[in-house]
């Protein structure tokens, strides 16, 4: 099953490490410091329209991916959670 990130994006369920809401996470110091190694490596992709409100993490076959998405964790989690597509 895929979940629909926003902006056309869509991932592999089986494939996300994580979600998290970019506002309380990115108060730590540690947070801030990957997404701008990620960042730098490429590693960003940004799914968002508008503002940014979270951000997936994602395992591919090379890595990490790190994906944006203007979406808030609970409506992702909620998609996550259905047996649909979104």
């Amino acid at each position: 099953m895929y979940l629909h990130l926003g902006g056309g994006v869509m991932v592999a369920k089986k494939s996300i490490v994580g979600v998290f809401d970019l506002d309380n996470t990115s108060q730590s110091h540690i947070t801030r410091a990957y997404l701008a190694k990620a960042e730098k490596k490429g590693e960003i992709i940004n799914a968002a329209e508008d503002i940014p409100k979270s951000f997936v993490v994602c395992r591919d076959g090379e890595g990490m991916r790190i994906y944006l998405s203007q979406m808030a964790v609970q409506t992702l989690l909620k998609r996550a959670n259905e047996n649909s597509v979104y």
